[in-house]
Formats: C-alpha cells, structure tokens, sequence
C-alpha cells in the first residue's frame, strides 16, 4: 500500500529484500510450493474452471464450490504478482498471464465479473448481499490488479479491475444503490486502486461503504446485524466484534478512507478500537476471535484456548489495520503486534512441507490429531491437523499473497531516516526525500537469535537517522552498539543520527531468554497458567516432548526451577500428575489429590511449529 499522506513511508519492491535466514526459508516455501499447490488444488477441485464455463456459457449448470471460490483465484493471483514482483520467474510468469486471461475472458460487456451470479440459471445480481460475497470477492480481484500495478505492470489484470471497479461505482456510487456487502473487503480494495491510479471516484466509492456500514442496510441473520459490523457505524463503535475477518477488514479499509480524506474522527475512533480490541479480546499468540459457530470476536476476556478459532485470516488481516495504522503514527506497538502475529498466529498454518494449513489455530489440543486425507477436501474448522485444502480455502491463499510480500512490512523510511520494525536478514536501497541515497545490510538469526547487525553500504557517506525498534519484552536489557561504542537504549525505539560511512555497522542485541507471561485475571480459562516466551516466539509443550504415556493434560510447571534457553525455543522443568479423584459422582467438590511425578525436563518448542511431527496434543497455556 502507498497511502498519500503518512509519518512513514512504506518502501516498494525494489527497495527492500530478503536476503537469507528465516524468512528467506518461508519465502523459497512459497515460491517453490505454496502458491503452485494452491493453483493445482484450484484446478482439481474446478474453481478456476469456473471462469471458463463463464466464458462459454455453461456455468450455471455446472459451477464448482460456493458462492465466493472467485476470491481465491484472485487470492493465487495477488500472490504470483507479489513473487513475480520479488524475484522474476519466466514459468510463473507463464502461468500468472494465463491465469488473467481465463479470468479476464468471464468479464461481461458491462464489467460485472462473478462466476456464481447474473447469467441465466442463476441468482441474480446482487441479490443476496448478506452471504453472497460479490462484493467482497471484487475486492480480492481489485487488490490483486493493485499488486501488479505496485509492481510495475500496468497490463490485462489491471485494466480488468478498471472496469469492474467503474462497474461498481455505476450500481453503488452516488445515486445508486445504497448498500453493503456482507464482507468487507472492497473498502480497502477500492482505496488502494484510487491510490494506484489517480482515480478520485474509487475512493470516493470507499468511503460510501464504509459509511453505509452500521446502518443497518443488511437483512436480518441468526447472528444479528453486529456479525457483519452492521449494527453500529464504524465511527461510533467502541471495540472490534463480531466475525473477526470481516471486522478487520473493515477497520483497514476506514484507515484507508479517513487518511485519504483527512477524517481525524474516523481514524481515532479505529486507533480507539485496535487499542480496546488488543487490551481484551486478543490472544497471546496475538490471534482474534474465540467463536467457532459464528467466527467471531468474544466479549472482553473471553479467550479460551481449547476454544480459540484465531483464524489464520484473522491474523492477517490484522496485520493489514496495525500496518495502516503504524504508517500513519510511527508508533512502534503496532510494529509489535504485527510480529506477535506474524510469527505466533500466520506461521502456524502452514506445514513444514508448504502442503497442509490450519484454518483455525488452538492454543490446545486435547486429544491426538487424525491425519487428514492428502487427496481430500476437508471441512475448515473440523481440522485436528493441517489439512491440504478446505471446502472454504480462504488461508491457504492468504498465507500466499502474505509471504510473497512479507517484506514490505519490515522496514520504513521517511524525510530524515529509515526505520526497523521488522528483524531478520535483509537489504535496504532507499532515496530519502531530499534525494539522499540509504543503503543498508540487515543481518539476524531472528527470530531464534537475539543479535541483529546494521551494516552502511553505498559507496560514499551519508547523513540520515536510523531507527530500530525496541520490543516491550527486551525493555531494560536491550544493548545497541555503534561502531563498537554503546549507545544508551531507553524507550521502545533508539535512533542514531550521524553521518554514516560505508562499512560501519550498528549491533542491536536483544535477550533471548525465557521468560514467564502470566494472563490477567479476568480470563477465567487459564487462569492459575502460565506461557513461557523466548524473544518474539510464544512456544508450547507437545506430547513427543514429553516422557513416555504423559500427555499435556496431565502437566503442571515448576517454576522454582526458572526456564533457560534451546536452541529454537526452552527447557522447563515439568511434574506429571495423574487426574484428582473425584469427591461425589460429579467432578465437583474438594477432590482427592493424585501424587505428582518426579520434576523431569521437557522442551518446549516455538508454537507456530507444533504438529509438524504427526498427531500430538500441545498447549501453550500450562498449569503452574
């Protein structure tokens, strides 16, 4: 995104990228994997076939999956630009363009683009905005086209977005029809394409949904109108509620709208929400949203973890609003959100093998998982292991689109300086505003390593001021070193400003040692439990860790004994303890207390990695 106005400016493709370490592994994963198994699985399963039966007429008789599968072709699209845009691929260059002309093939003579309403034989169009995602999946297409754009491709995918977007205007703009999609997601779109073309209506378009939002143009539904954020206007509510993704979305895309059009009001009252939403309805992990039956956010401190549904498109979307919302303050929590999320919510999908996802992400598993069918389409929340592909495949193509673009959400720079948010390895080749030229060499094992290296590159000095965040947990142990001097660290930033001279360096190190996180005491579900942390990693306790016959639910941690470091995550020291006997019939009443084990240790492993080793049970939160 390239909003107008911002504190920082978010850098392009051509001006950061990942060089080695860990997020060049999950990059290669994606490249190599993520988005050709996506793109197979599209074909077998018939959604992209979809297109071509709406190019010749046969769809209706013959269409493949629910309402809204177009999103996720244009999901695999957003995500083939981005890579294409990160490290050119003349076969995916292939199958990207030929992709876009399937899809652009099924777009009518009005611009209207959907493969599940309009033609005869099916429902009409727009005729059911509550559930019918038109909307919704125009906006995936539009986000995909803007990609392509921000990549330096004004070409077919583009121009297919133009006119659907001016066909959009046409129904909904001003004078049209006064209504909502029941999922947000073209608000963001929309504004990002005006941003991408210069063209005013799109924004203007942007700004309708989101003040039509909340008044209750939608029908009723069993989960009522706070499901889809339209029982409160998004300037007058207090807290994100109701279906987590389509909040989230929503939120983004009023960022968006109030930046673009100068509304103090609209942004403060999103800044108050994210900040209400993060203080009591958000995960460890940093997931949202506790419900499975209706995917939505709890009431304040409703976060149980057996229970946590903590969408793997949740905490994208996420990302997305604490990412708008960094952009136009500077402030570093947002920064810290988006990594507690990235690493401890998104990573968990997919599997070490790029061909499995989790849709829903527990903090516990109770009982072993069951292998899933690899040839097989899976319901999306009955998953006890990741599975292949869903029946609602919406996070295996997030995951794709994110990684392929993860990036861009690691650094800033603005008139004076560049600014760290993000720690791992990568370049910088930047041009600040008054023409000064930055390149700079990150290097780190983040997120298992503590030590993150500045190196100045360019081939004359430079004058600038380089920031690098500082997270709440490394607070007080943090040390910077400048050129081998130490440089004082208090805050939750430290920026030098000097001249820099290529091949001088600047070290951040950050303590990676475990460290107990307590819950607060309104969250009835655990507590008496504990988390253990190392860095930015939330990690867990997995059944293989454990002594033969013990599972996690017969645990509890002594924390006489403090954690020390592993390699990838931490060593406690464990009691197992077998189930107190009960006092009546009813598991009520002072109990019999069972014998505990010896102390044994047990490792704990980083949480976005559990179930890789075959079904297990896990949990994060343990009995203290």
């Amino acid at each position: 995104m390239l909003p107008s106005r911002s504190v920082l400016r978010p850098l392009g493709t051509a001006e950061i990228a990942i060089t080695g370490g860990f997020w060049a592994e999950k990059q290669e994963l994606n490249a190599r994997v993520i988005l050709a198994h996506c793109e197979k699985w599209m074909e077998r399963v018939g959604w992209t076939a979809n297109f071509d039966r709406a190019a010749d007429g046969t769809v209706a008789e013959s269409h493949a999956g629910i309402e809204f599968v177009d999103s996720e072709v244009y999901k695999l699209l957003e995500g083939m630009a981005w890579e294409l845009g990160r490290m050119p691929d003349p076969a995916l260059e292939r199958r990207y363009h030929a992709l876009v002309a399937r899809v652009a093939a099924a777009q009518e003579p009005d611009g209207y683009l959907h493969t599940s309403f309009g033609r005869p034989g099916q429902p009409a169009r727009f005729s059911n905005l509550e559930w019918g995602h038109e909307l919704y999946c125009f906006g995936h297409l539009i986000q995909a086209a803007v990609a392509r754009l921000r990549t330096g491709h004004d070409d077919a995918l583009p121009a297919v977005a133009r006119r659907l977007a001016d066909h959009v205007w046409d129904v909904f703009g001003p004078g049209g029809r006064v209504a909502v999609c029941g999922h947000p997601e073209i608000e963001p779109a929309l504004a990002e394409l005006a941003r991408a073309t210069g063209e005013p209506r799109y924004l203007e378009l942007a700004r309708l949904f989101v003040e039509r939002r909340g008044t209750g143009t939608l029908g009723p539904i069993a989960y009522g109108a706070e499901y889809f954020q339209d029982d409160t206007p998004v300037r007058d509510a207090t807290v994100l509620r109701g279906h987590a993704v389509r909040a989230l979305y929503l939120s983004a895309g009023a960022v968006d709208v109030a930046v673009e059009t100068d509304d103090a009001e609209l942004r403060a009252a999103v800044e108050a929400q994210w900040e209400a939403t993060v203080a009591r309805r958000t995960y460890v992990t940093g997931g949202m949203g506790s419900h499975h039956l209706d995917e939505a956010f709890g009431t304040d401190f409703e976060l149980p973890p057996d229970r946590a549904y903590a969408e793997t498109c949740a905490g994208i979307a996420s990302n997305m609003l604490s990412w708008r919302l960094l952009l136009q303050s500077g402030d570093p929590r947002y920064a810290e959100l988006i990594e507690r999320t990235l690493l401890n919510t998104v990573l968990v999908s997919p599997r070490e093998d790029g061909r499995a996802f989790y849709y829903t992400n527990t903090l516990q598993q109770r009982e072993e998982g069951v292998e899933p069918d690899e040839f097989e389409v899976t319901d999306r929340a009955l998953s006890s292991l990741r599975a292949p592909w869903f029946w609602v495949s919406c996070c295996p193509t997030n995951v794709a689109r994110t990684l392929a673009s993860v990036q861009l959400s690691f650094a800033t720079a603005s008139e004076t300086g560049v600014q760290l948010h993000q720690y791992g390895s990568y370049a910088i080749d930047t041009v600040l505003g008054d023409g000064r030229r930055v390149q700079l060499d990150v290097r780190s094992g983040y997120p298992f390593d503590g030590e993150v290296t500045v190196e100045v590159g360019g081939e004359t000095a430079v004058e600038f001021a380089l920031t690098l965040r500082v997270p709440s947990w490394a607070r007080g142990a943090a040390t910077l070193r400048d050129r081998g001097v130490p440089v004082a660290v208090d805050g939750d930033t430290v920026t030098i400003e000097r001249r820099f001279t290529p091949g001088e360096t600047v070290v951040l190190s950050l303590p990676m040692e475990p460290r107990v996180t307590r819950p607060h005491p309104r969250i009835d579900a655990v507590r008496g439990q504990v988390a253990i942390e190392r860095g930015p990693l939330v990690l867990c306790v997995e059944s293989p860790d454990l002594p033969h016959g013990l599972d996690t639910e017969h645990v509890e941690i002594d924390l006489s004994v403090p954690p020390r470091a592993s390699a990838n995550g931490a060593v406690v020291t464990l009691r197992g303890r077998a189930d107190d006997q009960p006092a009546s019939l009813l598991p009520y009443g002072d109990p019999v207390p069972a014998p505990r084990t010896a102390p044994f240790e047990a490792a704990l492993v980083p949480y976005f990695s559990w179930a890789n080793r075959g079904p297990s049970t896990m949990r994060v939160w343990i009995p203290a």
